[in-house]
């Protein structure tokens, strides 16, 4: 069922699979506002395929002040989201011992304070129009640990939490969940676990017990669950889209 003249904000919604999450979206009848923060070609493709339903805004969700300039732009040009996904991310892998100030920095300040940063900014006008739902798009990472990830696995950690401390606290006018893929079908996974090279592959698929990589289209589908009204007494909860990978 569409949603008649809603309108849903993706963070890094230009590529990958917040590139997904904003098609499915515009699908369901919303206009999307999509934020990239530095491929503006990307970007252009995204607003040329989806023409009128998609606008790109290019913004830095680590900078609260450029968050707060973007919800005014948005608010101004294009009303009060009903849905925000906070997908934007990043992630800069060295030993702990390696790991710099700005490694760290750079990490959590996009992966955890920015998702705080732009509910802080848009969840004031979502409660007074009546409310709605915030994904947030975490990583497996944020339960079970690997080796060089120290900055990204602690930022999406404390995602899980922030999820239900908004949740509480946005209740019962907002929900916010989040929403974690598995092995999902991207350039940035198929480079990291090298699927082109058959060793390397079933090794992976060797630990899903679906025996298959998902795909973008099954995390928008997840998407759809958690922001529709299937999902209305949904809260503070994560979902995990992993085909089986990780039982937790």
């Amino acid at each position: 069922m569409k949603s008649p003249d809603k309108l849903a904000v993706v963070t890094g919604g230009t590529k990958g699979i917040g590139l997904e999450l904003s098609r499915r979206l515009t699908r369901m009848g919303y206009r999307v506002v999509a934020t990239f923060r530095s491929d503006e070609e990307s970007a252009n493709r995204a607003a040329q395929e989806m023409k009128k339903n998609l606008s790109v805004i290019r913004s830095d969700v680590s900078d609260p002040d450029d968050v707060a300039r973007l919800a005014d732009r948005v608010r101004a040009g294009h009303g009060t989201p009903q849905v925000l996904v906070n997908n934007a991310g990043l992630n800069i892998d060295r030993p702990v011992l390696g790991i710099s100030d700005s490694d760290w920095r750079r990490v959590l300040d996009t992966n955890l304070s920015g998702p705080f940063y732009m509910a802080r900014a848009f969840a004031p006008h979502m409660l007074e129009a009546d409310g709605g739902s915030i994904v947030n798009i975490g990583a497996t990472t944020a339960i079970r640990p690997r080796l060089n990830g120290a900055n990204y696995c602690s930022s999406k950690a404390g995602l899980l939490h922030l999820t239900k401390c908004l949740a509480m606290e946005l209740a019962p006018t907002i929900r916010v969940n989040c929403l974690i893929p598995g092995m999902i079908d991207t350039e940035e996974m198929r480079t990291r676990y090298r699927v082109a090279e058959p060793e390397y592959m079933n090794a992976l698929l060797d630990e899903i017990p679906q025996r298959r990589i998902g795909s973008p289209e099954e995390m928008a589908d997840a998407l759809e669950f958690l922001v529709g009204a299937g999902a209305a007494y949904v809260t503070g909860q994560k979902l995990i889209v992993d085909g089986g990978q990780f039982m937790w």
